[in-house]
């Protein structure tokens, strides 16, 4: 089972900070690390760019902290914030997500099994 994940709310000060890069699929010309300022590598940058399209087929999103070695995969975490954001703005997901979205979401939902009678 994994552990919850909450973004860290301490302001990142020189090195120790955490970089978040996000694996964009450019369709035949294969899938690329974006190119991203040192100084909108952060999460909300990362969450809010996905949100408003500005990745072709976002594919996957790591997080990185050289100072404190450790690196994971985060787009399951990602995803599930961008769904309560859009949810709590009452606003629809970029079609840019759709993949991204289904990919990652978790299916939390317990369907009744509706059992026909004798």
């Amino acid at each position: 089972m994994r552990k919850p994940w909450t973004p860290s709310i301490v302001p990142a000060d020189g090195n120790d900070q955490t970089v978040y890069l996000v694996l964009d699929c450019l369709g035949r010309n294969g899938c690329v690390w974006r190119e991203t300022d040192a100084g909108h590598a952060d999460l909300e940058t990362v969450i809010s760019d996905l949100m408003t399209g500005h990745y072709s087929d976002p594919n996957r999103v790591v997080a990185f902290n050289t100072a404190e070695h450790w690196s994971r995969d985060v787009s399951e975490d990602v995803a599930l914030e961008i769904e309560r954001r859009a949810d709590l703005a009452n606003e629809d997901i970029s079609s840019t997500l759709d993949d991204f979205m289904d990919r990652f979401r978790r299916n939390d939902h317990q369907f009744t099994l509706r059992l026909a009678s004798p």
